[in-house]
């Protein structure tokens, strides 16, 4: 309490040690100016919280009046004095006295937000000392088996969490917390188009399943080759990244009200043939023409006019060969910190690398920090993650070729880690591959089939945490390598039989 009776001139001794940045008057100037006017309040409300506060007595006043205002009563030294500690001493202060001491000497509610600001920003230096000091002793004594890469990669990890919240240490929250996050979710997915709770894939069936892909969740999208996986997340990758919309938040800083920017992960293909793919898909001239550069002047000006919508969508591409889950995390929060970033999509999770000594002996263990490692990044961002993966071939040896959990690579992580997984599956690329010779009865019910099934697939959802699973039929367009709805019963011209 000492701390908090300085300015009064009741203790006047000079510290002996080096003190951790903090301004008391800053604090007592921003209490004084709330207990006179609860208005005050509404001027810090979206920055401050009360373990910002240095002196423990003026976190503890803030939080009770914070509850106060909340609750829509009046915080003043009367009625918050039977909920502060009435035997503690602030110098020869009681808490009493010391509350109405704080409001008889307040300042003007209108100096609120520059104290506040001041008492935020000394609490971030405290919090970047601690951070600093940590990563001294432990670099001094670091254990053995503990790699320097680590260590950067946990100081990273802590200093973007100072700067993207102005915490580091996590811990617990209350319910109270938790309830008010939920309902804002609520409000805003009322709020967006669709009335989705996550980002909308742009593929209408897909997400009345999904709700949309949700912040936080790992979302893992598994297919045999041939079967459309890197195209499906082409497609939900461009669409969000398409409808982005931002809107200003009151720290001056953008969020998207619809949409979304994009991290895309290319491990297998370069930025290039991604591009390719995308104006392919947005300009319906079939990427095969694209590359052998088989154009007519029609195909070439839609390419044209194409590509100048493209190129001002948020769509960032990293096409590192082999990146590991540590690399990959780093380049994530930089972009979240210098563009912001709504949706992270990797292709594919078996060409990533793990970063321990330990996971480059096993591939089952691998592949278990890198899923492990992406759950917890997709947590730390509160992004979702569409991670990409292959099926083992067991898949080939059954009749019905569908996917299921068991058929995920090194499934055991895989399955245990994803909130969602999704697998893509099209009848037409394994009938395509049975056609039986032309003229025979065979043949005619062979086509019979392959027109039923041709240009549609499946979108199938063996695992979802937060709803049903089940089947989700779309077409296919191969030559544009394009997903997209079909088109629901009711909207179909009237049919007699």
């Amino acid at each position: 309490m000492a701390e908090a009776a300085r300015k009064f001139g009741t203790v006047a001794e000079t510290p002996l040690y080096r003190e951790a940045p903090n301004n008391i008057e800053a604090e007592q100037a921003l209490l004084g100016a709330l207990l006179v006017n609860n208005d005050a309040f509404y001027r810090v409300s979206d920055f401050l919280k009360g373990s910002h506060f240095y002196e423990p007595l003026h976190r503890r006043i803030f939080e009770v009046a914070t509850d106060f205002v909340r609750m829509g009563k009046v915080a003043n030294p009367v009625t918050l004095k039977n909920f502060l500690p009435a035997d503690e001493k602030v110098g020869d202060m009681t808490v009493s006295q010391y509350l109405a001491r704080l409001a008889a000497e307040a300042v003007t509610v209108i100096n609120a937000a520059d104290y506040g600001r001041a008492i935020y920003d000394l609490a971030t230096r405290r919090a970047l000392i601690t951070v600093g000091e940590d990563m001294v002793n432990i670099a001094y004594d670091a254990p053995v088996d503990m790699a320097p890469a680590e260590q950067i990669e946990d100081a990273e990890r802590r200093l973007f969490e100072l700067a993207e919240t102005g915490r580091y240490d996590g811990g617990f929250q209350s319910f109270s917390d938790a309830i008010k996050i939920a309902i804002d979710m609520a409000s805003a997915a009322y709020m967006r188009d669709g009335h989705l709770s996550g980002i909308a894939t742009g593929l209408r069936d897909l997400d009345s399943r999904m709700g949309g892909l949700q912040p936080s969740d790992l979302v893992v999208l598994a297919g045999r080759p041939g079967m459309g996986k890197t195209s499906l997340a082409t497609n939900i990758a461009f669409n969000i990244a398409h409808a982005y919309e931002p809107a200003q938040q009151a720290d001056g800083s953008f969020k998207a009200a619809n949409g979304g920017v994009v991290g895309f992960f290319s491990l297998e293909m370069s930025a290039e043939q991604l591009a390719t793919r995308i104006i392919s898909e947005q300009a319906e001239v079939a990427s095969s023409k694209i590359r052998r550069g088989d154009l007519t002047e029609a195909d070439f000006e839609k390419l044209v006019g194409c590509t100048q919508m493209l190129q001002k969508i948020p769509l960032f591409i990293d096409s590192t060969g082999g990146i590991s889950i540590a690399q990959l995390a780093a380049r994530a929060r930089r972009l979240k910190r210098q563009r912001g970033l709504d949706l992270i999509v990797i292709d594919y999770i078996q060409l990533m690398t793990g970063s321990s000594k330990r996971a480059n002996e096993n591939r089952v263990q691998e592949i278990t920090e890198i899923t492990t490692g992406l759950k917890a990044l997709a947590k730390e961002l509160g992004v979702p993650i569409v991670a990409l993966s292959q099926l083992s071939r067991q898949v080939e040896s059954r009749d019905d070729k569908r996917p299921q959990l068991s058929d995920l690579r090194e499934s055991g992580s895989i399955e245990q880690d994803a909130d969602v997984v999704l697998f893509v599956y099209r009848d037409e690329y394994y009938l395509k591959n049975k056609e039986p010779e032309r003229g025979t009865p065979e043949h005619v019910q062979w086509e019979d089939k392959f027109r039923e099934v041709q240009g549609k697939a499946e979108v199938i959802i063996g695992k979802q945490r937060h709803g049903p699973t089940g089947t989700v039929p779309l077409g296919f367009q191969g030559e544009f390598t394009r997903f997209f709805d079909l088109a629901e019963d009711s909207h179909l011209p009237e049919r007699f039989e």
